[in-house]
């Protein structure tokens, strides 16, 4: 082996070692809590992960400032959220009420008791001290999780403010149940840290002030130990006029105290420390709902294939984002390049389309709809005044399978019109062919089958996704463009990250199966992979083809918004070379994002080194 491709395998290819990609790394959860609670609490969470190290932030949905954390972290969705779960309001000038009637929680004025447990400063004033109900807290709890995610889609977990989760056996066993039910693991209870295999740390030293705060927190860090997972937490907030009237007896000095807590997770000595000491920050939703990591040669994968992809890929001048390729349920390569990392968000472009399909199977298996049901049915009021009888055989099928009846896709006169309703100008374009027999690549159709969920549902396609798919796969963070009339687009517009791709391309492989349950029915996926009609490159009419079948992965027909490509795989695939190829023969799905114009020698590239490899 020379030492180019040496230097390849080490710094633009990484294989896992072992079932945990991170074996050679300190992964460290740093956590913001009682987002919600108060203006500079808010600001300060969100500063801490723009500007520093924070990767997770709790948030209570009873407390006065929860409206104004809703809006920021909406801005701000790749920050790990958790709802925090809150039956407790400590503070002497301020409190919260619960959402519910919970008499066994509340003190004489209606609020709730300021403390869990026992403090000789406030007697009688604990939850632990009164008759508490277990109904009651089960009720508020549900109410806390409704309104967090109705609000907030990306959470991703659940913990207890004050410990609320984990403060008696019958607690535990609730929230364990919650836990399960809402697809939110819930990681303040007792035996998380055993589920989850991470350990809670602290300040190694003193911590009064934000220097000590600093000097405590590297001692921290230069104690971990390497390959373990670890979490730590605190309060962040600012010294200003609103934290100083915050407190209770005992804890006056919160003001100071919090503000030390934001100057450290935004100071450069921190951040320095984390870098020299190799510790990877990660947040609780790739802790507990990663894919899992094996290695090349425990799944057969021969890594000589791979690296010849990538020098190919090199040699050939071609904009390579990121790649992983997931084998037998496991990730066995990965490999962002230039400025891509896990963590960030790329555009799809047209894979978006799969994922809208995914939402149309989600709503046909809840019988929402039919994929009979014809398409203006659903639009009564937005039909031209002249409805010919190819419009009204329309059928959802046919907007799965881009054989709406359209001759060219209307999608240039939309666009010229953005004041104008899609929906309309979509069904006011001529319909030419009767639907299902001609093929034309349509991206506006699959903003249609945005619009029928938006309308059957009434919920945005992203917001009807996250408990069926996005939350049990653990895809949080997820970006959605609406149209003007607040629809999201469907065709294009999404925006998920490398490993979000490969949870999908699974899901689909698995036919609908994650972690054993049936999420999806199995049905579904075999008519959603096969070919329904003849399949066309976008933009290209059958008479001008000069390309035979055997060469082209967009002759091997098109499924309900997935093509069929040749090795008898499918795939979701979007402009410049973003692709979710899955090769169930293989037991294999591989994810690619990119900048590439020519997406057939991109493709061309994995058939011919990546294919071999998989043995």
């Amino acid at each position: 082996m020379n030492k180019h491709h040496l230097k390849l395998i080490c710094a633009i290819l990484i294989f896992a070692s072992g079932a945990n990609m991170f074996a050679q790394n300190t992964q460290l959860i740093v956590r913001a809590d009682d987002m919600g609670a108060f203006h500079a609490v808010n600001v300060a969470c969100i500063e801490g992960y723009q500007q520093g190290i924070e990767t997770a932030v709790e948030v209570m949905v009873v407390t006065p400032w929860f409206p104004e954390a809703v809006k920021m972290l909406r801005k701000n969705p790749g920050l790990d959220v958790g709802l925090h779960l809150t039956i407790t309001s400590e503070w002497d000038n301020i409190k919260w009420r619960p959402l519910t009637h919970c008499p066994s929680l509340i003190d004489q004025n209606g609020y709730f008791y300021p403390m869990m447990t026992l403090n000789p400063a406030y007697p009688g004033q604990a939850i632990t001290e009164n008759k508490w109900s277990l109904s009651e807290i089960e009720q508020e709890f549900r109410a806390q999780i409704e309104l967090g995610l109705k609000n907030i889609p990306q959470i991703s977990h659940i913990s207890g403010h004050m410990f609320s989760t984990g403060f008696d056996p019958e607690v535990v066993k609730l929230v364990k149940r919650l836990a399960e039910e809402y697809n939110l693991p819930a990681m303040d209870r007792v035996d998380a840290t055993e589920q989850y295999n991470f350990t809670f740390v602290s300040y190694d030293g003193p911590k009064k002030t934000s220097a000590e705060k600093e000097a405590s927190f590297i001692r921290m860090l230069e104690k971990l130990e390497t390959g373990k997972s670890y979490m730590f937490l605190d309060h962040p907030a600012y010294d200003n006029d609103e934290m100083q009237t915050v407190g209770h007896i005992g804890y006056e000095d919160v003001a100071v105290d919090r503000q030390g807590v934001t100057d450290l997770l935004t100071s450069e000595k921190v951040k320095q420390a984390i870098k020299e000491q190799n510790i990877k920050l990660i947040t609780y939703n790739e802790l507990t709902k990663s894919l899992p990591r094996s290695t090349p040669k425990s799944e057969k994968l021969n890594e000589k294939g791979v690296t010849s992809f990538l020098d190919a890929v090199k040699k050939n001048g071609m904009d390579l984002h990121s790649l992983m390729i997931v084998r037998n349920g496991k990730v066995v390569a990965e490999q962002w390049l230039g400025d891509h990392a896990a963590n960030k968000p790329h555009v799809m472009f047209s894979v978006s389309k799969t994922f809208t399909a995914t939402a149309i199977g989600f709503a046909a298996a809840e019988g929402k709809l039919k994929v009979t049901d014809k398409v203006i049915s659903f639009f009564p009021d937005k039909l031209p005044a002249q409805v010919n009888d190819n419009l009204k055989a329309l059928e959802i099928r046919h907007l799965l399978m881009m054989s709406s009846g359209h001759d060219v896709e209307p999608g240039a006169a939309i666009r010229n019109s953005p004041d104008t309703d899609w929906v309309e100008m979509f069904l006011a374009a001529p319909f030419e062919h009767q639907p299902g027999t001609h093929y034309v690549y349509n991206s506006f159709a699959t903003y249609m089958l945005s619009a029928i969920i938006q309308k059957v549902t009434g919920e945005k396609l992203l917001d009807y996704l996250y408990p069926r798919l996005f939350r049990p796969l653990g895809i949080v963070g997820a970006i959605w463009e609406e149209s003007p009339q607040g629809i999201n687009i469907g065709g294009w517009g999404l925006y998920v990250k490398t490993e979000d791709m490969a949870k999908l391309g699974l899901f689909i492989m698995q036919k609908g199966n994650w972690n054993g349950e049936q999420l999806l029915p199995e049905s579904w996926f075999n008519e959603a992979t096969r070919a329904h009609i003849e399949s066309l490159p976008a933009g290209t009419r059958k008479e001008d083809l000069k390309i035979k079948p055997k060469d082209s992965d967009w002759l091997q027909g098109y499924g309900y918004q997935m093509w069929r490509s040749r090795h008898n795989s499918f795939r979701a695939d979007g402009k410049d070379g973003q692709f979710i190829l899955v090769l169930p023969e293989k037991n294999t799905v591989i994810a690619i994002t990119a900048n590439i114009g020519d997406m057939q020698a991109e493709l061309n590239l994995v058939w011919k080194y990546i294919l071999p490899a998989l043995k």
